[in-house]
């Protein structure tokens, strides 16, 4: 009741004040994106994709899965929130993935070079064979709505015998969500979404995914304009690309102009170290640094120690034994007694960095205050404990950073 007392207040209020009283503009709003999509390898099935199209479309072989999105042009404040669920198709290992954005608005981006119609900017960090990570003349690196790695989760005969007695069953499919508010400005007009998973597999993995979008109910409740510029992408998402080890060697610099009327400007930061082998950049906790005009803004060690309660979305994740010692209540005895046990550790359970098996990850959000308005700003990304990539030994992080200003 009070609620409803102090929406139909704000709305009198308005009345009096010249806002309009048409309180919902276009209403809230859930866009279906993916339904039980496919996001697999299978080479030549989808060599002719037909972007014209409103249906989904399959590039890199079935690895990235695009929809063209409309979204009303809300003039009130909204929040628009990304579902992503997944399940294995049959692709037993944990793999990296992102869904991202592709705007109409940039001519010279993923799908134009994807189609030929233009081709990655030659970079510093492109001579080093890293093409498309950085923001760069017309070029614009992609935009990442959300990264999430997947489970070990191929649910099989043989995986219930490696099921703990405290998890009752398997986990089939595990739903994230993240807050894309930020990022609507890029929803303007027609766009494109994506989504991408580094498997190499027939069976693969299966998405389906949906966009919420809540219009504010207050009729005074304008939207405030927002501008975002993407500074990095280093996730190797179609031909060309591959696992970026430059910090390893190098940091990564990028100056960006920041108009002289932004205000609130924040940097979003996403980072997760690969690797997949024992002491390397997966399983190797890293300092990563990020200054802006040489002041640092960032500095943190981006680690997951809590893997293992993921562990009922993980059902084919390798499993060893390591001897422990337990203490227990023997109830015939009435005490307690120690015991050596067995106990069973598996590949999902181990810390890493700043990803699990079936996690989301969170970007780092940093409010920026030394810049120069109307003019450059330098940008200094750094991780220097990196390793570097030799053989099949394939360290690299993905990191991805955009700046949002009003």
């Amino acid at each position: 009741m009070l609620k409803n007392f102090l929406l139909v207040s704000v709305l009198v209020a308005t009345f009096f004040s010249g806002c309009t009283s048409n309180y919902k503009e276009y209403g809230d709003k859930t866009i279906t994106l993916f339904e039980n999509e496919l996001v697999h390898f299978s080479p030549g099935t989808y060599d002719n994709p037909n972007f014209e199209s409103d249906e989904v479309v399959k590039i890199q072989d079935g690895r990235i899965i695009l929809k063209r999105v409309a979204v009303p042009p809300y003039e009130r404040d909204v929040e628009a929130t990304l579902r992503v669920t997944f399940s294995s198709g049959g692709d037993p290992w944990d793999k990296s993935g992102s869904a991202f954005i592709v705007s109409d608005k940039e001519k010279y981006n993923l799908i134009s070079i994807y189609k030929g119609d233009e081709e990655f900017p030659s970079t510093e960090y492109s001579l080093e064979g890293f093409p498309g990570t950085v923001h760069e003349n017309e070029f614009v690196p992609v935009v990442e709505l959300m990264r999430f790695m997947t489970p070990f989760g191929a649910i099989s005969e043989r995986t219930q015998n490696r099921r703990p007695v405290y998890i009752p069953a398997w986990e089939e499919e595990v739903t994230w969500e993240a807050d894309v508010t930020d990022r609507i400005s890029l929803m303007d007009d027609d766009f494109w979404i994506g989504i991408w998973a580094d498997t190499w597999t027939d069976e693969g993995f299966v998405f389906s995914a949906e966009l919420e979008l809540n219009e504010s109910p207050y009729p005074c409740a304008k939207r405030v304009e927002t501008e975002v510029k993407s500074l990095l992408n280093t996730v190797y998402y179609i031909g060309g690309q591959h696992h970026v080890d430059v910090f390893a060697r190098e940091d990564i610099v990028i100056d960006a102009d920041i108009p002289a009327d932004a205000e609130n400007v924040k940097l979003y930061y996403v980072t997760t170290g690969h690797g997949g082998h024992s002491g390397g950049d997966e399983f190797t906790p890293v300092e990563n640094i990020v200054k802006v005009n040489g002041d640092e803004v960032l500095a943190f060690t981006p680690w997951r120690d809590d893997c293992a309660s993921f562990r009922r979305f993980n059902p084919s994740s390798g499993v060893w034994l390591r001897e422990d010692t337990a203490r227990y209540l023997d109830r015939s005895a009435g005490e307690y007694r120690e015991r050596i046990i067995q106990e069973r550790i598996a590949s999902s359970d181990l810390s890493r960095s700043n990803w699990c098996p079936g996690s989301i990850v969170e970007p780092e959000i940093v409010e920026l205050n030394n810049l120069n308005y109307g003019g450059s700003n330098e940008f200094v990304f750094s991780i220097p404990e990196a390793q570097e990539a030799d053989g099949d030994l394939l360290n690299h992080w993905l990191v991805s950073a955009w700046l949002v200003w009003e």
